[in-house]
């Protein structure tokens, strides 16, 4: 047997010896495939891909563990653009997002994004905050018990407030008890609505940011009612599309990149790449369009997990992840799977595409290549896996029975596509 090359010291092999690596590993490649026929060769990462229910809640549960997850405690009255702050951040409809929202306490609900069981994005939002029956001493009791309570993830609070509203006293009296109580949570105070109060015969949003007399009054008014309560503040303007005003998300780079100067770097580079690279909005096919949305989440979510450079070791993390996708995009076409049920369409769409690519993509998990091809190669199998999954349950939905082939011809396209688009992800900034 050839000797292994002896790897330097550093992180990335020498240019004298990526030659050798490259050559030793191609030709161990060749000796495997002439030992194992490709068919051999796809039973056998079907068995990899076949993780029993009690290994997959095992592995979710550690994985939710190492998440960067980022749980924002959204505070405001009712129609003050909440729930439009979790459309701009997660690019999911307000329909779906309403679906999405459980009762979590007596006056606070919470949507977690992408799913319950790996979520990325955590949105808690009070009810009913303002009503005159509402009990303001409840609410904070409820708020403060809540924030007590253990997180692994980053925190911040968003004070939500309309550009016209001056009414604030009950949110400023709950700011002021949570920032008594936890001052080293970020709190960011986001300006909304701002087109209520644009001058008469204003059709569309100026230039970002908006230099309108009125709203620099009211912007300034709000800061100085809230001094000393938030850190940064921020104005948006995130509309439907019926409005007519475009951009829809209106400051939503700025709102992006100041939650990610409050944040740690982990969770702020989250959320730079869920926004950055917009999914394409004109597909004409409102459930692929979505599932992009649930499958760009966790291909960020399989390159975050990738921390081991070998696909047999990262395997079964990756089945796991890809195993709650499929669930979630099942459930999105209609299609309701229990976690064996996922697994085994898992295994028929990737066993097959897996073997597939053993020549050609392996040699990228060789230990010294870096963790973060390694992460940009699962992004891209686990967005080509969305992909296919979606085809696959778009053909049930249209009564078709689904075509292997197309399958593979969609997941191979989607992967070299993906490839471009997560390279370099998770990488240090």
């Amino acid at each position: 047997m050839t000797e292994t090359p002896e790897t330097p010291p550093s992180n990335q092999p020498t240019s004298a010896n990526l030659p050798r690596i490259k050559g030793g590993w191609h030709r161990t490649t060749q000796q495997l495939k002439r030992l194992f026929p490709t068919d051999r060769i796809s039973k056998t990462f079907v068995q990899w891909f076949n993780v029993n229910e009690t290994q997959i809640a095992e592995i979710l549960a550690t994985i939710r563990a190492e998440l960067p997850t980022t749980e924002a405690l959204l505070i405001g009255k009712p129609q003050a653009g909440k729930s439009s702050i979790v459309r701009g951040l997660t690019g999911v409809s307000s329909e779906i997002i309403g679906q999405g929202f459980r009762p979590h306490t007596q006056n606070t609900e919470r949507y977690a994004y992408p799913s319950n069981d790996l979520p990325l994005l955590i949105f808690k939002d009070t009810v009913g905050l303002g009503d005159i029956n509402q009990d303001t001493s409840i609410i904070i009791e409820e708020l403060i018990g809540d924030l007590q309570k253990e997180s692994q993830g980053a925190r911040v609070l968003i004070l939500t407030v309309k550009i016209n509203d001056f009414a604030t006293d009950t949110l400023r009296i709950i700011a002021e008890s949570l920032r008594k109580n936890y001052p080293h949570i970020p709190c960011l105070l986001a300006i909304t609505c701002l087109h209520e109060i644009y001058p008469p015969q204003t059709e569309n949003h100026p230039i970002y940011p908006p230099d309108f007399e009125d709203i620099s009054r009211a912007f300034e008014a709000l800061k100085i009612a809230f001094k000393g309560l938030y850190d940064q503040a921020v104005l948006i303007d995130f509309t439907l599309e019926e409005d007519g005003y475009n951009p829809v998300f209106y400051g939503l780079e700025s709102l992006r990149d100041t939650l990610a100067n409050l944040l740690p770097e982990a969770e702020a580079r989250t959320i730079h790449e869920l926004l950055n690279g917009e999914v394409n909005n004109q597909l004409g096919n409102i459930y692929r369009d979505v599932g992009r949305r649930y499958i760009l989440a966790f291909s960020i979510m399989a390159a975050t997990v990738a921390a081991v450079p070998l696909p047999f070791a990262t395997m079964p993390v990756l089945t796991a992840v890809q195993v709650s996708l499929v669930v979630l995009l099942g459930n999105l076409y209609g299609k309701t799977l229990n976690i064996s049920q996922a697994g085994g369409l898992v295994s028929a769409i990737a066993g097959g595409f897996f073997a597939q690519m053993i020549g050609r993509e392996l040699i990228k998990f060789i230990p010294g290549f870096g963790s973060v091809i390694a992460a940009s190669w699962a992004a891209a199998y686990t967005w080509a896996l969305g992909e296919g999954a979606c085809v696959y349950f778009g053909d049930l939905m249209g009564g078709k029975k689904p075509d292997p082939q197309k399958i593979q011809v969609v997941m191979d396209e989607a992967f070299k596509t993906a490839k471009e688009r997560f390279k370099g992800i998770n990488s240090s900034k």
